[in-house]
């Protein structure tokens, strides 16, 4: 309370209660008096419409008859009667939580963050999980919403935490079944999940993201600390996403901190944990095909030639791919995000290239070799000053040599001579400044003279035994 409102109630010798209140008849004109009927029949029939939008609409149909500073009493006016004759709202009802009982989870996008590793954007997700009875709190770096980041996220959560709890609440993962192949497998597949920890799956009705209210409003106050930790940080760039994921850890541990005494009380009625953590990949049996290329979950990868006809069991996991033949993994690549995409790593086919350079100028996936803006610089140069054919092969020559040396080496090589204004790039050149002996991948075999002598003496051993 201000000090003059005590000095005048202390002066009147009277409480504000005892005071008497302003006039109950109205002072002024109402301004809405004519239209007001009009006025209710727009809100009865439309409930979400605002008061400012009927405002404006008010002021285009009837120029001039409102004024700018009338549209408080309009707010006021409809605030009354949607409290004393409107609609009825909806009742959200406060449920208890037993410990123990329930764990949650959902999906959020971090791109609103602003994030970035070594100074480029790093669009991605957090698989969030939530107790909802203590608010204990995970979080796993994902970057689709499918079965295989569900599956890494629910796990690593129970077994960070060491117990699972009964029941385990989800929305309808819609996009998730969205992205699998089968949506049948995908029930199948998470069912098995679920079976496997010994939980009851639960999920809301469509459309009523309130079911999963724990979690969602989770989603806030966790982005939220994310922004304030990085405002603190001074900076929303980092050298690594191991450098992001530890940030992300630490974030989590210290939300936790004060929940660990509501925690215990969860811990003690909560089930124990399998011996081991259930495979999280979905496998699938592909054949790679003529062009050294396997089709997985609808995008294309390439593979080493060596498997060309072969058929190889690809591994799928939340980031990456693994490529198994027989027992042994033979390729490791990271996963792509979307569908009808392709990655095509050059160090897979250049030996075949360099064999067929007329098979480089149409090839479909020409622009996935060239590793680095600057590889293209120099194809680009070369086909301007040897012409197209010549200049694609002295390309691929560059290519072979940053296959079997060093891409990172070949890359500041070019960088120096572009930047010099060379005239002449070329494979050889490269080699050399590299100090690679590019004649001493040819072995000089030397076989040793033979003696004719001998073929005379077995001559005459079969005439002697004629």
């Amino acid at each position: 309370m201000d000090a003059k409102t005590a000095r005048k109630y202390r002066r009147l010798g009277q409480v504000p209660s005892e005071l008497p209140s302003g006039p109950s008849w109205r002072t002024r004109p109402d301004p809405f008096a004519k239209v007001w009927g009009e006025i209710q029949e727009l809100l009865e029939v439309n409930a979400g419409l605002e008061a400012k939008t009927v405002f404006e609409y008010l002021q285009r149909r009837d120029p001039g008859q409102f004024a700018d500073g009338q549209l408080r009493t309009l707010q006021r006016r409809v605030k009354s009667w949607r409290a004393t004759e409107g609609p009825a709202r909806e009742v959200f009802f406060a449920q208890q939580h037993p410990p123990g009982r329930l764990g949650a989870s959902d999906f959020t996008h971090m791109e609103e963050l602003g994030v970035t590793v070594q100074g480029q954007s790093f669009p991605h997700l957090i698989y969030h999980f939530v107790l909802t009875y203590s608010n204990w709190e995970a979080g796993t770096l994902c970057y689709s919403e499918s079965f295989e980041s569900l599956c890494e996220g629910l796990q690593n959560a129970i077994w960070e935490l060491g117990k699972v709890p009964q029941r385990h609440r989800t929305d309808r993962l819609s996009t998730a079944v969205n992205n699998a192949s089968d949506p049948a497998e995908f029930t199948e597949r998470y069912q098995g999940l679920l079976r496997y920890y010994g939980l009851q799956g639960e999920k809301t009705q469509a459309g009523h993201g309130n079911e999963n209210g724990d979690v969602e409003q989770r989603h806030h106050r966790f982005k939220r600390a994310v922004a304030q930790e990085l405002l603190l940080r001074g900076s929303r760039d980092f050298a690594s996403v191991a450098e992001y994921q530890q940030f992300l850890q630490g974030l989590f541990e210290r939300l936790n901190a004060g929940r660990k005494p509501r925690l215990a009380e969860e811990m003690r009625v909560m089930q124990e944990l399998p011996e081991r953590r259930m495979e999280s990949c979905k496998r699938e049996r592909v054949r790679v095909d003529s062009g050294s290329l396997i089709y997985v979950d609808r995008n294309v990868y390439s593979v080493p030639s060596r498997l060309i006809g072969e058929q190889v069991e690809a591994r799928l996991y939340m980031d990456q791919i693994e490529v198994w033949y027989g027992q042994k993994k033979v390729e490791q690549l990271q996963r792509l995000r979307g569908r009808q995409k392709h990655r095509v790593d050059y160090r897979h086919i250049i030996d075949w290239l360099v064999r067929k350079p007329g098979a480089f100028e149409y090839y479909r996936y020409r622009d996935e070799l060239f590793p680095t803006s600057r590889f293209r610089m120099a194809f680009d140069l070369l086909q301007e000053r040897r012409g197209r054919a010549q200049g694609s092969k002295e390309y691929l020559r560059i290519l072979e040599l940053a296959a079997k040396d060093s891409e990172v080496k070949v890359d500041e090589v070019l960088r120096v001579l572009l930047a010099g204004g060379e005239e002449e790039i070329s494979a050889r050149g490269i080699a050399a400044m590299l100090g690679v002996d590019r004649s001493a991948a040819v072995r000089d075999v030397q076989v040793a003279a033979v003696d004719l002598g001998v073929f005379d003496q077995l001559y005459s051993a079969q005439e002697v035994l004629r």
